[in-house]
């Protein structure tokens, strides 16, 4: 399976909650998109743990079925439509979840998330967990 990972569902891997785990650990292809990576670093910054946390990721970074995918001219274009569907439909969702969104399409593959408000974007394959 190709997932793309949100930030709440690396937290939480990094956490060991244990569906997150096994959906990471039996993913063949896993996608970071650079809007979690700048998320995750935000939050490292404002914590107590920024070195061992940005150890972790580099770690995790490194693994051969990760790859951090970044927004380009189709990314964008799939945003400004994305952006635009979810103003229409009244059902916003927050700005950096729209860019997630677009890169997980871009990718071609299922977003891995805890967020449920992602369901609002049609176009999406979600994989919602439980808290």
């Amino acid at each position: 399976m190709r997932l793309c990972i949100d930030t709440v569902a690396y937290s939480n891997f990094r956490r060991g909650h244990p569906a997150a785990v096994d959906s990471i650990d039996s993913a063949r292809h896993l996608v970071m998109p650079s809007i979690v990576l700048g998320e995750l670093r935000a939050g490292f910054r404002a914590g107590h743990r920024r070195e061992r946390n940005e150890s972790e990721l580099a770690a995790f970074l490194a693994e051969p079925v990760v790859e951090v995918a970044t927004v380009d001219d189709d990314v964008a274009r799939i945003y400004g439509e994305l952006w635009a569907a979810l103003r229409s439909a009244g059902t916003p969702i927050p700005t950096n979840d729209v860019w997630i969104a677009a890169v997980t399409l871009r990718a071609g593959a299922t977003l891995l998330t805890f967020d449920r408000h992602f369901e609002k974007v049609t176009r999406l394959g979600v994989h919602i967990l439980d808290a």
